[in-house]
């Protein structure tokens, strides 16, 4: 059983960054697609960034939602099994509760090319709030 457990979230002022991170365990799979999504009160949740990490074809690929391109870097470390999302240049938009989430079914391209939507993904953490004022 995967665990997801997300930190970092905070208040900030738009032009300001934040970096979120999300600690990992119960690994049973040699792939996973990791991804953050955001969800915003009244909107549906979205997805943000993925990566697909593990061994075989598209390791490493990424995927970033247009509205946060140049603007945020997800990224891991193996060897904390910790996912990040650096968020720079943020924006009053980017207000939510931001979700980590993982599923060892998807490929790379579902993953990174296609970008599955969150109904995809098996494993959630819990959220860290994100608030960015003007």
């Amino acid at each position: 059983q995967v665990q997801l457990v997300e930190s970092g979230g905070g208040s900030v002022q738009a032009g300001g960054s934040l970096r979120l991170s999300c600690a990992a365990s119960g690994y049973t799979y040699k792939s996973y697609c990791m991804a953050w999504f955001r969800q915003a009160p009244g909107k549906e949740r979205e997805g943000v960034a993925a990566i697909y990490t593990g061994v075989g074809t598209g390791v490493g690929s990424t995927y970033y939602a247009d509205s946060v391109k140049g603007r945020f870097t997800i990224s891991q470390d193996n060897a904390k099994n910790t996912l990040y999302l650096q968020m720079n240049s943020l924006k009053p938009g980017d207000t939510g509760m931001y979700y980590c989430a993982a599923d060892s079914r998807l490929t790379f391209y579902q993953c990174t090319v296609v970008a599955a939507n969150a109904g995809y993904f098996h494993y959630w953490g819990q959220g860290t709030q994100v608030t960015v004022s003007s």
